[in-house]
């Protein structure tokens, strides 16, 4: 099983990669995305990253409030996505 968590507060500069990199020295990394703005492809300074489920607590206690980028990261479990578009 996998478990999905939030990463927010990410620089602008921040890659997929320097995601997988930053969270592979605690949990085993299944993937890692950015979410970009659909118009300008500019990230939106928040992702996520995919974790066996068994790393996430430890990755969660581990990189939350850390810095990356020189900013302090958010890290939590995702949460569903709220409503839906009509």
């Amino acid at each position: 099983m996998t478990k999905t968590l939030y990463v927010g507060n990410l620089p602008w500069a921040t890659t997929e990669d320097d995601l997988v990199a930053a969270f592979s020295q605690y949990a085993q990394v299944i993937s890692a995305r950015i979410i970009t703005d659909r118009e300008t492809g500019r990230s939106r300074g928040f992702g996520f990253v995919e974790v066996a489920e068994a790393d996430a607590e430890n990755a969660i206690q581990a990189l939350n409030g850390t810095l990356l980028g020189g900013r302090p990261i958010t890290v939590n479990e995702a949460q569903p996505r709220r409503g839906g578009r009509f």
